[in-house]
This record gives C-alpha cells, sequence and structure tokens, in this order.
C-alpha cells in the first residue's frame, strides 16, 4: 500500500476521533465519513491492483509450465536426453516451484486490512444505525410518507437519486421490530413484500418478513390476520418450529374468543379492516398541530393578521452602528411579536462560524426537569457547541451586531450556540425560559431568565426544517443569512408561554443554526418592566 494513502486516513482518524458515535445527530460530522469511505475505497482498490498483479505472474507462469509439460510429458526420456533441460527441471523443481509457492502465500490484504481494522474503531455503530432509521420514521409520520415513497428516493429538493433496496427496507422493519415499534414494523415489511413481488432481487425471503410481519400484526390486535400471514409462512417454510407454534397459539386464542359470551363484537374488535393500523398515541399532546405545521398546514396567518405585519428598516432604537446602514426587520407575527431580520451574517461568516465549531460538535442536550442534570433525549437531535469571543474575531463580531440589533446587552447573554442537525434533526416544541417549577435551571449563571432568542439561520433548507409555533399556529422557515428574533418574557418577568416552539426535523438539507439567549440582568434599563402581569 502507499503510504500517502495510509497518512491521509491516519488524518481522518484525527477528526473522527473527537466525534465518536451519534454520527446521525450531525449531517456536519456525516460528512467525515463520507471521506473516510472514500479514502477506503482507494485502499480496496490499490489492494486489487496488487491482488492482480499477483494473479498475472501466477496465471502467465502456469501458461509457460503447461506449453513445456506437454512438450515433456510427450516423450519424457527423449526429453530428458538433453543435459539442460534436466538441469532445468531439477532447478524448477527444487526453486522456482517453492518461489511460485511463496508468490501464493503472500498476503496482499494485509496492508487493506491494517487500514480497515483501524478505521473501524471510528465507524458508525448500532446507536447510529438505529438513530438513522428512528430518523426515516419520523420523516415518514410528520410529513405523511408512505415507505413506497421513501424506497424510491421521491423526497422533494433533492439533487441526488436514493432508493432503499428490498434488504434495506427489511433493516428498516427490524430496527422498528427491535424496539417494539410494531407499527412501523409492518409498514415496512409490508413494503420489502411488495419489492419482493415485484421481482427485486434480495438475500431477505419472503419467509423471514413474514415471521416478523406476522407476531407485529398480533401485537397490534389483528389476530385473524396474524394467524392468516401465520399460515402463509408455514406454506413456504413447513418446518418453521416458531411459526408452527404461533399457528396453534393464534388458533387456540380465537377458539377462546368464540366461547365468549360477546364473541362477535371482540372478534370485531381484534380485526382491524384491510390490516390498516393506527399510529399510536404519544407523550407529546400537541404533536398532530406541530407536525402538521412542519408541513405547513394549519397555518393561522390569516388576512386580517397579515394586514398587521409589516417590512421596514430597523437602526435598534438609533444605534450609532446602525444609523449608516440599518438592518431589513420584517414582522413574522404580531402577537407574540416575532420579527426577521435579512443580512444579518455573511456567506464568509457563517463558513468561518461552521468552521471553528464542527470539532467542538457534541450530542446537544437538555435539562431534566426533575433533576436538573443535562442529558440527551430523542426529542432532541442535533450536536452544538458554544464558541466564545476569544475563539474568533467573526463571534465577537456577530455578538456586537445581535446586541446592536436587538438593542440587549451581550454582557449577561450566554454563549453563541451553534447547532448542526441530523438525518430527520428536531427539537420537538419547548420553551427556552424556565417555568415557574424550573427556578434553578439557570440558577448557576446568576442572571436571571432567558428573556429573548436571536436565532441565526446559517443555511437553507430544501425541505422541512421549519421553526413553527404550535399556540400560535406559525411556521418560519429557514432562509441563509436571515436571523428572527423574539422575547421569551412579558415586561413583568413571567414567561410568556406562547412562545413555546419546536424545530421541524429537517426533511432534505442539512441544516445550521446559531442562536443567542439573552437574559433578565442588564437589561433592566434596555427593556423596563411593565406595570402588569401581562405587559
Amino acid at each position: 500500500m502507499k503510504l500517502w494513502v495510509s497518512a491521509l486516513l491516519m488524518a481522518w482518524f484525527g477528526v473522527l476521533s473527537c466525534v465518536q458515535a451519534e454520527f446521525f445527530t450531525s449531517i456536519g460530522h456525516m460528512t467525515d465519513l463520507i471521506y473516510a469511505e472514500k479514502e477506503l475505497v482507494q485502499s480496496l482498490k490499490e489492494y486489487i491492483l496488487v491482488e492482480e498483479a499477483k494473479l498475472s505472474k501466477i496465471k502467465s507462469w502456469a501458461n509457460k509450465m503447461e506449453a513445456l509439460t506437454s512438450k515433456s510429458a510427450a516423450d519424457a526420456e527423449g526429453y530428458l536426453a538433453h543435459p539442460v533441460n534436466a538441469y532445468k527441471l531439477v532447478k524448477r523443481l527444487n526453486t522456482d516451484w517453492p518461489a511460485l509457492e511463496d508468490l501464493v502465500l503472500q498476503d496482499s490484504a494485509a496492508g487493506f486490512i491494517a487500514n480497515l481494522s483501524v478505521q473501524r474503531q471510528f465507524f458508525p455503530t448500532d446507536e447510529d444505525e438505529i438513530g438513522a432509521a428512528k430518523a426515516l420514521m419520523r420523516l415518514q409520520d410528520t410529513y405523511r410518507l408512505d415507505p413506497g415513497t421513501i424506497s424510491r428516493g421521491e423526497l422533494p429538493g433533492t439533487k441526488y437519486q436514493a432508493m432503499l433496496s428490498v434488504d434495506d427496507c427489511f433493516g428498516m422493519g427490524r430496527s422498528a421490530y427491535n424496539e417494539g415499534d410494531y407499527y412501523h414494523t409492518v409498514l415496512w415489511m409490508e413494503q420489502v413484500l411488495k419489492q419482493l413481488d415485484a421481482g427485486e432481487e434480495a438475500t431477505t425471503t419472503k419467509s423471514q418478513v413474514l415471521d416478523y410481519l406476522s407476531y407485529a400484526v398480533f401485537q397490534l390486535g389483528d389476530l385473524h390476520r396474524a394467524l392468516e400471514l401465520t399460515r402463509r409462512l408455514l406454506s413456504l417454510d413447513p418446518s418453521h418450529e416458531r411459526a408452527g407454534g404461533n399457528l396453534r397459539y393464534f388458533e387456540q386464542l380465537l377458539e377462546e374468543e368464540r366461547e365468549k359470551t360477546l364473541s362477535n363484537q371482540t372478534e370485531a374488535e381484534l380485526a382491524t379492516p384491510e390490516g390498516i393500523y393506527e399510529r399510536p398515541v404519544d407523550y407529546l399532546p400537541e404533536r398532530d398541530i406541530y407536525e402538521s405545521l412542519c408541513r405547513g398546514e394549519g397555518v393561522k396567518l390569516t388576512p386580517r393578521r397579515q394586514k398587521r405585519l409589516f417590512c421596514r428598516y430597523h437602526h435598534g432604537n438609533r444605534a450609532p452602528q446602525l444609523l449608516i446602514a440599518p438592518f431589513k426587520e420584517e414582522d413574522e407575527w404580531d402577537s407574540p411579536h416575532i420579527v426577521r431580520y435579512y443580512d444579518v451574517m455573511s456567506d464568509e461568516e457563517i463558513e468561518r462560524i461552521k468552521e471553528i465549531a464542527k470539532p467542538k460538535l457534541a450530542r446537544a442536550t437538555v435539562r431534566d426537569p426533575k433533576t436538573g442534570v443535562l442529558t440527551v433525549a430523542s426529542y432532541r437531535v442535533s450536536k452544538s457547541s458554544w464558541l466564545e469571543e476569544d475563539d474568533d474575531p467573526v463571534v465577537a463580531r456577530v455578538n456586537r451586531r445581535m446586541q446592536h440589533i436587538t438593542g440587549l446587552t451581550v454582557k449577561t447573554a450566554e454563549l453563541l450556540q451553534v447547532a448542526n442537525y441530523g438525518v430527520g434533526g428536531q427539537y420537538e416544541p419547548h420553551f427556552d425560559f424556565s417555568r415557574n417549577d424550573e427556578r434553578d435551571t439557570f440558577k448557576h449563571l446568576g442572571t436571571g431568565n432567558r428573556v429573548a432568542t436571536f436565532l441565526n439561520y446559517m443555511s437553507d433548507v430544501e425541505a422541512g426544517g421549519a421553526t413553527v409555533f404550535p399556540d400560535l399556529g406559525a411556521a418560519i422557515w429557514p432562509k441563509k443569512g436571515t436571523a428572527v428574533f423574539w422575547y421569551n418574557l412579558l415586561r413583568s418577568g413571567e414567561g410568556d408561554y406562547r412562545t413555546r416552539h419546536a424545530a421541524c426535523p429537517v426533511l432534505v438539507g442539512c441544516k445550521w443554526v446559531s442562536n443567542k439567549w439573552f437574559h433578565e440582568r442588564g437589561q433592566e434599563f434596555l427593556r423596563p418592566c411593565g406595570s402588569t402581569e401581562v405587559d
């Protein structure tokens, strides 16, 4: 193997070693895997070239020996009568054939295997595969995509074609099954059967699919269909022990149901028409509203409200820095007032901030309301890092700019947080401020509650990724270089519960944002208190 391949691989190892596991939570970090895989392919191709060269030598030797032995075997004594032929025969068998043996035994794969073994330490884990599968299912639910659409890769705004094979779909269904998610198990196993019936080649067999599918529909309460699928499985594989046991069990359950007084009613409840199953209700009460807003549905931007929204030039309360070059300000919502600013960050500033943030990215956390401890959560799928002004002059420059725009001081604000969303990356509905039962959340900072949020969009997103406010019925779509701003607290200091918001799953694209949370302390004269609780 060439040394430069190993050097490049080790360079990538240095990057990947800082980012072990949870690749699925950041598209930015997943790009490193692309380059690492590219180097592995190069290493593999070099191994193939060496192997082909070795086989070429062996083949040449074989052809040469075939011609020689055909001639010598036709008249062995006559051939050996020539002393040179006798000498060469002895030499070949004593020296040349052992040399060929050494050539055949040469392990030309050693370099490639060494590279692969080292890099395997930084490969995605089972957790990543499960996380990526869950992400596709989340996109499937949020944007109402059927498995066939995802399998064909028919997503809006995509530049590249990508399709799921039978084995890929089977992997999706199996991941759901292993997580006890029988609803998605059924959807994906049915998709596997469709593709198998269409003649697609695969290592996955119908027997394997029916094994998972029959038990999944049983778990969803469809006993009749579970029995039907089990019989179908046994027709394909009569020796399937588990299927045989399940068949007897399902038949026994049906018989017991028939013996009950309300057997007809019970069976009607157990049977689901046409094998259609409802998505289970989960922990999020506003799930339907949240997801409909993510799809751009149910937005309550009525003509009457739209008349109250305006565009203007904003000079930050006549801040000297903005008098000559004010920012373009656009109302996104009237009450609570949410505004968008244009051209807040240049492309160069965005790329620089991404560059310095990327090595520091770590799985984004949430604070457990019961324990106060920071922990990862399935409802927040992204990676984030915190940048100080000393990290780079661009950070200080952006901080000053946000201060000038808002008229609030950044002295008591949190560090600039940079976030990159992963596959189906999201942050489900939440509050930025701490509520009455979470008074100690920011106690260690000594700066009070989060009074306002300034959110910079550092990338365009081809599909999905909106910022939505379920209680308002508002949806704000990312636009690179723009920023949105709102107050989390009323002037009285009470939390504005209307600002509960969410980052919708990214359907297609790579979403980068940065935000600055301004705190109460230091804002007393910049944003004076109101006279009532609702001010």
